[in-house]
C-alpha cells in the first residue's frame, strides 16, 4: 500500500497504540513474532559459533584458515538471513519458501566442523520452526523443505563428537526434530521412502543407544520417538482413499508445493508394518551380543517393543487397514502367526500385550480375520486359560478372555460365526465351559485370582445375554422350534440376502438360517457319536435327520467324514480305504475338499493325513494315496511332477521314509543319499530335482508325519498348519458382525446353561464375602431372565438351588437352628430374596420348582416369619408385624391386590416390562447388601429392631403374596403346577409334622394360598382347575394321607372360592357355568373323603352357603351347584348352632316369589325343604311354614307349564335350549319326565313324594300338616289346570298316595304291636285316616283323567285293596272300634257314587269293572253293598 504525505507529517502528536479488540488478531503481528523468533535463534546460533577461545593455534595455518573460511560461510548465511527478517516483503512467512530461513540452520546441522553446541542450537531452532508451524503443506517449496530437514537429520555425523554427553544431547535433539517433522502440518508431503528413512533413522538411534550403553533417558526417548513416529504415520491411514498413495502408487518425488492429498501413503505403512513383523520374527537376533551388536537386552524386550508399536499402528489405522490389501495380508498371514507362536513362550507381560493386540484386531478387522481369530482363541486363549502353561499365564489369559467378553457383541458374534458354522469349532461354547471350569471352586476357601476373573467374565457374559434377550412379548413356546425336514448340503451353504425379503423379514430369515445351521451341526455331532459306535446306526441317523439324502450321496458323506467333530479317525480311515464303489466315490469327494495349490508335497500330505488315521492294510493305503496323489498332481504349481504316478510313488516313499526314521524298532536308519537313490527315474523315467528331494528328507527327519498315531495329544500350530489356514481363509466367508436377536440370544445361553447354573450355584454355596455373593445373585437373576423364555428346566434347577441355599429345606436342622442360621448369615437371606424375586417376576416359566417354593413358604410359616398380608389383606392394612399363626380367612367377596406399600422392595415392579433389564437388576442387587447388612453402621433398613423384626422385614420385601394375588400373573401351565404343589403339600407329601396342630395349620395355610390363587384367576378358572381335580384323587392315595384336616380345610377354602366366583360380575355364561361346576364338584369330592367334616365345619360351611343363597343366589347357574348347596345346607343346618340361619335361607329361597327357583333346581329345593320340615329340632311353626311353601310351589309348576318351561321371573335364567350346561342329573330328570308324560308331572311328583316322606315323621302335627299340604297341592294343581295326564295321575297314586297309605298302615301296625305304644298307635291311626281320606279326595278330583288311563282297572283294584288294608289295620290296632270302620265305607260310597255319576262304573256287557267292584265291596264294606249295588 502506498504512503501519502500526510503519513509523514511530523507536526502531529505521536500515534497512539491501538489495543487489539475482540478475538481476532492482526496476522501481521503473528508474522512479526515469527521474525523476532527467527532473529533470536540466529543470534543465539551466531553467539555459539563465535564463542571459540582460539582452538586452532596448534593447527597448521592452512588448515586453520580453511576452517575459519568454513565458519565464515555459516556466519555469513546466518547474517544474510537476519538481514531479511524484518524486510516488509518477507512479512508473510507462510507464503515464503521455507528454505529461505531453514537452510542456514540445516547447514549448521550437516556441517562436520560445527561444534556440538552449535549443532544442538541449530536443531532446537528447526524444532521450534516445526512446532509453531511457520510453514504448512500449502507453502511454496514445502515439499523440498521437509525433505531437506529429513536429509539434514540423516546426514548429521555423530562420530565427530568425542564427548559422549554432547553426542547424546544432539541425538536427543535429532529424535525430537524427527518426531516434530512427522507431526508437522507439512509432513504428508514426505514421500514413502522418506517416511521409511525417518523410521529407520529412529530405529538406528534406538540400536545405537542400546549398543553403546547409552543413558536410560536416551534409550527411553528413542523408543518413545519411535512410538510417536508410528502414531503420526498410521494416523493418516484413515484419510487415505483407496488408490491414493496406495500400495501400487509411485512414490512422490520431492520438489514444489503439493496438495493435501499428495505425499506418503499406504506403501510406507506396509513397509513399516512389515518391519515390525520382522522384529517379532527375528527377536533372538535383536538381542545385544557380547560384541555390542543388537538393540535389546532380551527377546522379551524385543517382543514388548514391537507389540507396543503394532498395537499403536492398529489402533490408529483402525478399520482403514482393511481397505489396503497388503497391510491386511501382513496381519492375516504374518502377524497372527507370530501372536499365536509367541503367546506362550514368554512372560505374562508379553501375553498380556498379545491379548491387547488381538482385541484391537478383533475390534477393527474381525471381518477379515475369521479363521485367524478362531486359531488365536483355540491355540492361545482357551489353551492357556485351561492351565496348560502355568498359573501366571493362566491368569493373564483369563483376563484377556474377559476383556473380549466385555465387548458388546462379542458373545453373539462368536456364536454365530463359529458355533453355528459346521466347518469351525464351537468357540463360544468352549469359552463358556472353560470359564465355568476355571471359576468353579474346586476346594473350600477363598477364591483364587483366576477363579475371580473367570467368575467375573461368566457373570458379564450371562448379563450381556440377558440384557439383549428381552422382548416386549414373549413368543409362544412353539415359535422356538426349528424345522429341518429337508436335506440341504449345509456344509457349503451360504446365506443369500438377495433371495430374501428386505427389512425385518430379511433379518428374521437370516436368524432362521443360522438357527437351522446350528441345529444341523448339533445333529451331526450326535450322528458322529452313533457312527463311532456303529457305522450303520450312524448312517441311519444321518438319513433320519435329513443330514444326508436317501440314499446317501458321496458328496454329503464326504463332508460328514471331513468336517464332523469327534468322529473316530480310525473309522474314517477304514471307510475311505474300503474297495466298495460307493466308498471309492466318497474317497474322491473327500480328497477334493482339500486345496493343495502352492503346497509342497510333505506339507500337503501332513494336512491330508491329519484328518484321519491311515489304515494298516496295504491295499487300503494304496487306494488312499492314489486319491491324494491325483489331487496333488492336478493342483501342483511348480510343475515338479511329470505324471501323477510320480507323485504317488514319492508319497509312498515318504511314508516309508517316515516309518524308517521315526520307528524305534528300525535300527539302521535311511540316509539322505539312500532316499534320493531310491527315488531315481520315477518322474516319467527322469529324476526329480535333488534339492526338492533333499528338502523333503530334512522335513520328514525333523518333523515326523503322524500316520498311525491314535494319541490325543494337543495339536500345535505348525507352519504347515498355518499355511493351510491362510489358504482356507481366502475362500471362506468373512466374519459376520451382528447384533443380538431374541431367538439367537436364547440359544446362545442354551449352549452353556448347564455348567453356568452349576458354577454360579457352587460359587454362591462356597462364597462368604458380600461382593461375590452379590455378583452371584446378579448372575442367577440374569439366568432367570433368559430362562423365562421357554427354558423351564433351567429355571426350575435355578430355583431348586436357591431353595437349598436358603437353608429353609434342611431336613437335618431343627426349627431353632434354621431360625438362627437365617438370622445371622447373609447368604440364606440373599437366597430367599432372590428366590421369591424370581418366582414373582418369572413365575410364568416355573414348572416343577413350585414344589420347592411352596416348601420354603411352609417353612417360613412354621418359623412364624410370614407377614399376615400373605393371606389376609386386612392384616397388611392394619400394619401387623408379629407372627401369623394360622392366618385369617379371606373375607368372602373381597378381592386381594398385591401390596404396594413395599415400593422400595427388592422385587421387580409389576409394571416393569423387562423385569430384568440390567439397570433394574443392578439396582435390585445393589439393594441386597444395603438391606441385609445387619452389622453395618450406616442407615440400614435393619439397623433397628429385634432379630425377629429384622427377619420379618426381609420376608416382607419378598412380597410372597404377589405370587398368589395378582390377576393373570401366571399362565395356565404354571398355575396348574403351583396348584399341584400346594395340593400335595396340603396332603402331606414331603412334609413332616411334629404335632397335629402344626399339621392343621400347614394344611390350612396351603388351602388359603390355593384359594387366593383361584380367586385371583377366576376369569380362567375353567381352564386351569380341571387338572387339579385329578390331584385330589392322587393325594387321597398317599401313604400318610390324613383326610380330616385336608378335607376340612379344603371345603372351607373352596367355599370361599365359590363365594368369590358367584359374587363376581358374570363373565361369558358358558365359562361361568363351567367354573361353577368345577368348584362344586371339588366341594363334593372333599366332603366325600370324610363326611364327618360336615359336622366339624358346619358353621363355616353354613355361613358360606347362607351368604351364597341370600346374597348371590342369582349367580348359581348350574343344577350341580344348587344340588350341592341345598344338600349341604340341610346337612349342616341340622345342628342347633346353624339351624336358624340355614332355615332362614331356605325359607327366603322358597318365599322370594320363586326368583331363584327354576325347573332345573326345583327338585333340589323341594328335597332340601323336606329335610328342614322333617328335622327333629325344627319348631312346629317353622316346619309348618316350610310345608306350606312346598305346597304353594305348585303355582311355580303351573306357571312353567303354561309358559312352556321358560322359567318366568327367574333372573338367573337357566336357558332351556340345547345350549344349556345342565348336568347329568337334570338330563336324567328330563328323560324320566318324558316317560311319564311331561316335565310338569315329574316336578309335581317330586313335590308329592317329599310331602309323602314328611307324613312319616314322628311328630303327629307335622304328619297331619304334610297330608294336608299334599291335598292342598293337588287342589292347587287342579285349580291351575295343571295337566298331569293319565300316566301322571297314575304315577301320583302309585308313587305317592298308595305309598303313603301303605307306609302309614305299616307304621300303625308296628306301633300296635309294641307294648305301651297306645298313644303312638292312635296318633299314627289318625294320620292314616287323613291319608285315606286324602286318597278318596284326590281320586274324586282326578277321576276324569284317571278313567282315561289304560290301566284304570288295575288302579281301581289297588284303591280297593288299600281300603281293605285300612279296615284290617283298624281291626288289628283298635279291635274293630277304630275310625276306619266308619271312614272307609263312607269313602267307598263317595268314590263309587262319583264313578257312577261320571259313568265310569256302569254295568256293561263285557266290562268286568262292575263285577269286580261288586265282589270287593262285599268283603270290604258289606254294610253299604245294598245301597251301592241294589239288586
Amino acid at each position: 500500500m502506498g504512503r501519502t504525505a500526510g503519513d509523514d507529517d511530523d507536526d502531529g502528536p505521536p500515534p497512539a497504540y491501538a489495543a487489539q479488540r475482540g478475538p481476532r488478531r492482526d496476522p501481521r503481528l503473528k508474522d512479526l513474532g515469527i521474525s523476532c523468533m527467527l532473529n533470536t535463534e540466529v543470534a543465539a546460533l551466531l553467539a555459539v559459533i563465535r564463542r571459540r577461545p582460539d582452538p586452532y593455534s596448534y593447527l597448521p595455518p592452512a588448515v586453520a584458515a580453511a576452517e575459519e573460511a568454513t565458519f565464515a560461510g555459516l556466519i555469513s548465511s546466518l547474517k544474510a538471513l537476519r538481514g531479511l527478517l524484518f524486510q516488509p516483503r518477507h512479512g508473510a512467512w507462510r507464503c515464503s519458501d521455507p528454505s529461505t530461513y531453514l537452510t542456514p540452520f540445516l547447514d549448521v546441522v550437516q556441517s562436520e566442523e560445527a561444534p556440538p553446541a552449535a549443532t544442538g542450537v541449530a536443531l532446537s531452532s528447526v524444532l521450534k520452526i516445526l512446532r509453531i508451524d511457520v510453514f504448512d503443506e500449502c507453502s511454496p517449496g514445502a515439499r523440498d523443505a521437509v525433505h531437506a530437514i529429513l536429509a539434514a537429520l540423516t546426514n548429521c555425523r555423530m562420530e565427530r563428537f568425542s564427548d559422549a554427553g554432547a553426542e547424546e544431547a544432539v541425538l536427543l535433539r535429532v529424535l525430537q526434530v524427527l518426531a516434530a517433522l512427522l507431526r508437522a502440518r507439512a509432513a504428508p508431503l514426505l514421500s514413502d521412502s522418506s517416511v521409511c528413512t525417518a523410521v529407520n533413522t529412529c530405529f538406528q538411534i534406538v540400536q545405537h543407544a542400546a549398543g553403546s550403553r547409552g543413558s536410560e533417558l536416551l534409550q527411553r526417548t528413542a523408543r518413545h520417538c519411535m512410538h510417536e513416529i508410528l502414531q503420526a504415520v498410521f494416523a493418516r491411514l484413515p484419510d487415505i482413499r483407496d488408490g491414493d498413495g496406495g500400495d501400487d502408487a509411485d512414490p512422490a518425488a520431492p520438489g514444489g508445493g503439493g496438495s493435501s492429498g499428495a505425499g506418503f501413503g499406504a506403501r510406507c505403512m506396509v513397509d513399516v508394518f512389515s518391519f515390525l513383523c520382522s522384529l517379532l520374527l527375528n527377536a533372538p537376533d535383536m538381542v545385544i551380543t557380547p560384541d555390542g551388536q543388537g538393540a535389546f537386552t532380551s527377546e522379551e524386550d524385543v517382543m514388548l517393543f514391537s507389540l507396543v508399536l503394532v498395537n499403536s499402528a492398529v489402533e490408529l489405522g483402525g478399520e482403514a487397514i482393511g481397505k489396503h490389501a497388503k497391510l491386511l495380508r501382513l496381519i492375516q498371514d504374518d502377524l497372527f502367526y507370530h501372536l499365536i507362536h509367541y503367546a506362550t513362550e514368554y512372560s505374562p507381560l508379553v501375553l498380556s500385550m498379545i491379548c491387547s493386540t488381538a482385541l484391537n484386531l478383533y475390534h477393527f478387522l474381525r471381518r477379515f480375520l475369521k479363521l485367524q481369530l478362531e486359531a488365536f482363541f483355540m491355540f492361545v486363549l482357551l489353551r492357556v486359560c485351561g492351565g496348560a502353561n502355568g498359573p501366571h499365564l493362566q491368569e493373564v489369559a483369563v483376563e484377556g478372555l474377559v476383556s473380549f467378553i466385555r465387548q458388546p457383541t462379542f458373545v453373539i458374534e462368536m456364536y454365530v460365526n463359529y458355533d453355528c458354522d459346521p466347518l469351525l469349532r464351537n468357540v463360544f461354547e468352549e469359552m463358556g465351559k472353560l470359564l465355568c471350569k476355571a471359576a468353579f471352586p474346586a476346594s473350600p476357601g477363598p477364591m483364587t485370582a483366576v477363579q475371580l476373573q473367570a467368575f467375573e467374565g461368566l457373570v458379564n457374559m450371562i448379563t450381556t445375554i440377558a440384557d439383549n434377550v428381552e422382548v416386549d412379548k414373549a413368543p409362544a413356546h412353539d415359535a422356538y422350534a426349528v424345522d429341518v425336514s429337508e436335506f440341504r448340503l449345509f456344509w457349503t451353504e451360504r446365506w443369500d440376502s438377495t433371495s430374501a425379503a428386505s427389512g425385518g423379514a430379511e433379518r428374521e430369515t437370516w436368524v432362521d438360517f443360522v438357527r437351522k445351521r446350528k441345529l444341523r451341526k448339533k445333529k451331526v455331532a450326535i450322528a458322529a457319536n452313533h457312527y463311532n459306535r456303529d457305522q450303520k446306526k450312524g448312517v441311519e441317523f444321518l438319513k433320519l435327520c435329513h443330514l444326508v439324502p436317501t440314499p446317501p450321496e458321496p458328496l454329503s458323506m464326504a463332508f460328514f467324514l471331513r468336517y464332523s467333530p469327534g468322529l473316530d479317525k480310525n473309522k474314517i480311515g477304514e471307510f475311505l480305504g474300503d474297495p466298495d464303489e460307493f466308498n471309492l466315490r466318497v474317497l474322491k469327494e473327500f480328497t477334493e475338499t482339500f486345496d493343495f495349490t502352492g503346497a509342497i508335497l510333505d506339507t500337503a500330505l501332513r494336512t491330508y493325513l491329519e484328518t484321519f488315521r491311515l489304515p494298516g492294510e496295504s491295499q487300503k493305503i494304496q487306494r488312499i494315496l492314489e486319491a491324494f496323489s491325483e489331487r496333488f498332481f492336478e493342483q501342483q504349481t511348480a510343475g515338479v511332477f511329470a505324471t501323477k504316478d510320480a507323485a504317488f510313488i514319492l508319497c509312498y516313499s515318504l511314508i516309508m521314509l517316515n516309518t524308517d526314521l521315526h520307528n524305534p524298532q528300525v535300527k539302521k536308519k535311511m540316509s539322505e543319499e539312500d532316499f534320493i537313490r531310491n527315488n531315481r527315474a520315477i518322474n516319467d523315467k527322469k529324476d526329480l530335482p535333488r534339492e526338492y528331494l533333499s528338502e523333503l528328507f530334512h522335513s520328514i527327519s525333523t518333523n515326523a508325519i503322524t500316520v498311525f498315531s491314535t494319541s490325543a495329544a494337543a495339536v500345535e500350530m505348525t507352519p504347515s498348519r498355518w499355511a493351510d489356514l491362510v489358504k482356507r481363509s481366502r475362500a471362506m466367508d468373512h466374519f459376520t458382525p451382528c447384533d443380538f436377536k431374541h431367538k439367537l440370544s436364547r440359544e446362545v445361553f442354551i449352549a452353556i446353561s448347564g455348567p453356568t447354573v452349576a458354577t454360579l450355584a457352587a460359587i454362591f454355596d462356597g462364597a462368604d464375602d458380600e461382593e461375590t455373593l452379590n455378583q452371584c445373585v446378579e448372575g442367577l437373576v440374569s439366568v432367570a431372565r433368559i430362562a423365562r423364555y421357554g427354558l423351564e428346566d433351567v429355571l426350575d434347577e435355578l430355583l431348586c438351588c436357591l431353595c437349598k441355599f436358603s437353608t429353609l429345606l434342611n431336613p437335618y436342622a431343627t426349627t431353632e437352628e434354621t431360625l438362627f442360621t437365617f438370622s445371622n448369615e447373609l447368604k440364606p437371606r440373599m437366597a430367599t430374596l432372590a428366590l421369591f424375586t424370581i418366582a414373582n417376576r418369572f413365575g410364568e416359566s416355573v414348572r416343577g420348582a413350585w414344589k420347592n417354593v411352596v416348601d420354603c413358604l411352609l417353612k417360613l410359616k412354621r418359623l412364624k416369619l410370614l407377614p399376615p398380608s400373605v393371606i389376609d389383606p386386612e392384616a397388611a392394612a392394619a400394619g401387623s408385624g408379629g407372627s401369623t399363626g394360622r392366618g385369617s380367612s379371606e373375607r368372602p367377596g373381597h378381592r386381594h391386590r398385591a401390596s404396594t406399600s413395599d415400593a422400595g422392595g427388592v422385587i421387580f415392579p409389576a409394571t416393569h416390562r423387562g423385569a430384568g433389564t440390567s439397570r433394574h437388576v443392578s439396582g435390585m442387587i445393589g439393594r441386597f447388601s444395603q438391606f441385609l447388612s445387619l452389622d453395618s453402621g450406616g442407615e440400614s433398613l435393619l439397623s433397628v429392631g429385634s432379630e425377629f423384626e429384622n427377619n420379618l422385614k426381609i420376608i416382607q420385601q419378598c412380597q410372597v403374596g404377589a405370587i398368589f394375588k395378582e390377576r393373570g400373573k401366571l399362565p395356565d401351565e404354571a398355575l396348574q403346577n403351583l396348584g399341584r404343589a400346594l395340593i400335595f403339600a396340603a396332603g402331606g407329601k414331603g412334609q413332616k409334622f411334629s404335632t397335629p396342630i402344626e399339621e392343621e395349620e400347614t394344611v390350612g395355610f396351603c388351602w388359603d394360598l390355593l384359594a387366593l390363587l383361584a380367586s385371583a384367576n377366576l376369569h380362567r378358572f375353567a381352564t386351569f382347575w380341571p387338572p387339579l381335580l385329578d390331584c385330589f384323587s392322587a393325594v387321597s392315595q398317599l401313604p400318610l394321607f390324613s383326610p380330616c384336616p385336608f378335607a376340612e380345610k379344603a371345603i372351607v377354602a373352596l367355599f370361599r372360592v365359590a363365594v368369590r366366583l358367584l359374587s363376581a360380575a358374570p363373565q361369558r355364561a358358558v365359562d361361568t357355568r363351567a367354573s361353577e361346576e368345577l368348584v362344586f364338584k371339588s366341594i363334593n369330592m372333599m366332603w366325600k373323603l370324610d363326611k364327618e367334616i360336615l359336622d366339624t365345619c358346619c358353621e363355616a360351611i353354613s355361613e358360606s352357603i347362607v351368604k351364597l343363597l341370600t346374597e348371590h343366589a342369582g349367580g348359581v347357574q348350574t343344577p350341580l351347584g344348587w344340588k350341592t348347596l341345598l344338600h349341604l345346607l340341610t346337612v349342616t343346618g341340622r345342628h342347633p348352632e346353624t339351624f336358624d340361619q340355614s332355615v332362614a335361607a331356605m325359607v327366603k329361597i322358597m318365599s322370594d316369589s320363586g326368583a331363584h327357583v327354576t325347573r332345573f333346581n326345583y327338585a333340589a329345593v323341594i328335597e332340601a325343604a323336606f329335610g328342614f320340615a322333617a328335622l327333629k329340632i325344627s319348631p312346629l311353626d317353622v316346619s309348618t311354614r316350610i310345608l306350606e311353601l312346598m305346597a304353594e310351589s305348585v303355582n311355580w309348576i303351573v306357571q312353567w307349564h303354561k309358559s312352556g318351561y321358560s322359567d318366568p321371573g327367574n333372573s338367573a335364567g337357566f336357558s332351556g335350549g340345547s345350549g344349556s350346561s345342565a348336568s347329568s342329573s337334570s338330563a336324567s330328570s328330563v328323560e324320566d319326565a318324558s316317560r311319564m308324560g311331561n316335565l310338569a308331572a315329574n316336578m309335581f311328583i317330586k313335590l308329592a313324594e317329599a310331602l309323602r316322606k314328611t307324613s312319616l315323621v314322628r311328630r303327629e302335627e307335622i304328619r297331619c300338616q304334610a297330608v294336608f299340604e299334599l291335598g292342598r297341592a293337588f287342589n292347587l294343581a287342579a285349580a291351575g289346570d295343571l295337566d298331569l295326564g293319565p300316566a301322571g295321575c297314575l304315577a301320583c297314586f302309585n308313587l305317592v298316595i298308595f305309598a303313603m297309605v301303605d307306609d302309614l298302615t305299616e307304621k300303625t301296625l308296628e306301633y300296635s304291636r309294641r307294648e305301651g305304644a297306645e298313644r303312638e298307635t292312635r296318633s299314627m291311626e289318625g294320620t292314616l285316616a287323613a291319608a285315606a281320606e286324602l286318597l278318596a279326595d284326590v281320586f274324586v278330583l282326578l277321576l276324569p283323567t284317571l278313567a282315561q288311563a289304560p290301566g284304570f282297572r288295575t288302579f281301581w283294584l289297588g284303591v280297593l285293596r288299600r281300603m281293605d288294608t285300612c279296615i284290617k289295620c283298624d281291626l288289628a290296632a283298635g279291635g274293630g272300634a277304630g275310625v276306619m270302620q266308619e271312614l272307609v265305607p263312607r269313602m267307598l260310597k263317595r268314590m263309587i257314587m262319583e264313578m257312577k255319576a261320571k259313568e265310569v262304573l256302569v254295568p256293561r256287557e263285557g266290562d268286568e269293572l262292575w263285577e269286580i267292584t261288586h265282589i270287593q265291596i262285599q268283603w270290604i264294606a258289606p254294610a253299604v253293598k245294598d245301597e251301592l249295588f241294589p239288586e
